[in-house]
């Protein structure tokens, strides 16, 4: 539209294309067509024509004020009262399902490109809201790491807060005008389709809901450094990591209550998340727990059986291995040796070389 290029743009994305030896480079604009035109006239834009070499995919990603709306939308529904007899349908009209199902869709979209060994290029209007959805939630999909619970902690801390999600922004902190259009509950929807994606692949996270809850609770409590400020500049000039302690120091501390017992590790397995309609559900846990008349959901029996049993495990093998020690230890063997004083026992020494559980 404005009929502006930019040469060495260009050239730097042949370059990531070259990187891997294809004929078409993907770049995903997490936009809708529609708002990028319209950003193109502004000073803006997209990638044109000229890039003849790029394949440009729009993933209809709304913006951050459509983000806001939908969200007091749902807010409005869920507190202080539940209306059943509309339910349904005062949940579409929020359009909040339909908002994680793009995003979802999205991600699936770049991990499905970088899973069959192509380069992609992920954007947005600014690079720090919609794009860290997209690549963190790919890299979830793709790299089982990031699905462990140190690994989780690892991917929130590169694709948010060191690529400069603005948090102070975006949440808020510190300020009273809850009217500020900056706001938009973009970290609270990534952390919402992790918990979908944690529903369809109830064994392939190391961390439980208890993780996502805690995060979300103190990305607004403050009473951790870890999401204050806007960029690591701002961080750095406040001496945050100093003054502050992380979020994670707490979950750290306490990682048998953020563990899933479910877990069975898979390195190299991609997961596929189903970005429909029919396979999303709303954060109950989440959205309603305030509500005076939602009763506090209790823990599963059988999760809470599964854990004991986990404990039950972790004596045995505790014991196993002390008598393991005890029965390769120099004294051990000493007893054992028969001298040639004594009578020769016709028993031979007690060798500990298994031990059953019940599990």
């Amino acid at each position: 539209m404005s009929g502006k290029r930019n040469k060495d743009d260009e050239r730097y994305l042949d370059v990531i294309r070259e990187a891997n030896d294809t004929p078409k480079l993907t770049i995903f604009d997490a936009r809708p067509s529609v708002n990028a035109v319209a950003n193109k006239a502004t000073g803006g834009g997209y990638e044109g024509d000229e890039y003849q070499n790029a394949e440009l995919v729009f993933l209809d990603i709304q913006n951050i004020h459509v983000m806001r709306e939908s969200l007091k939308k749902l807010k409005d529904i869920v507190y202080p009262n539940v209306e059943d007899s509309h339910w349904l349908s005062s949940l579409e009209s929020t359009h909040w399902l339909e908002h994680v199902k793009l995003v979802l869709s999205g991600a699936i979209q770049v991990a499905d490109k970088v899973s069959s060994g192509q380069s992609v290029v992920v954007h947005c209007s600014d690079g720090w809201d919609r794009t860290a959805q997209l690549t963190s939630l790919a890299m979830l999909m793709l790299d089982s790491h990031y699905r462990t619970l140190r690994g989780f902690q690892v991917l929130i801390e590169k694709e948010w807060i060191s690529f400069g999600h603005k948090f102070a922004s975006r949440i808020g902190h510190g300020d009273k005008n809850h009217a500020d259009q900056d706001r938009s509950p973009i970290f609270v929807q990534f952390i919402d389709c992790v918990w979908q994606m944690t529903k369809q692949f109830p064994t392939a996270f190391e961390f439980n809901e208890r993780l996502l809850l805690t995060i979300l609770d103190h990305l607004y409590s403050c009473c951790f450094g870890t999401f204050l400020y806007n960029c690591e500049s701002a961080r750095d000039q406040h001496e945050v990591r100093l003054k502050t302690v992380s979020l994670w120091s707490l979950v750290n501390s306490k990682t048998e209550m953020y563990l899933n017992p479910f877990y069975t590790p898979e390195s190299g397995r991609v997961l596929y998340p189903v970005a429909s309609m029919r396979h999303l559900e709303l954060w109950v846990t989440y959205y309603i727990r305030w509500n005076p008349r939602i009763r506090q959901q209790q823990q599963s029996p059988v999760e809470q059986r599964y854990k004991e049993l986990l404990a039950l495990r972790d004596e045995y093998l505790k014991k196993l291995e002390e008598l393991q020690l005890s029965d390769s230890s120099p004294s051990s063997r000493l007893a054992n040796t028969p001298n040639s004083s004594s009578s020769t026992s016709s028993t031979p020494p007690q060798q500990y070389t298994q031990l059953q559980t019940p599990l």
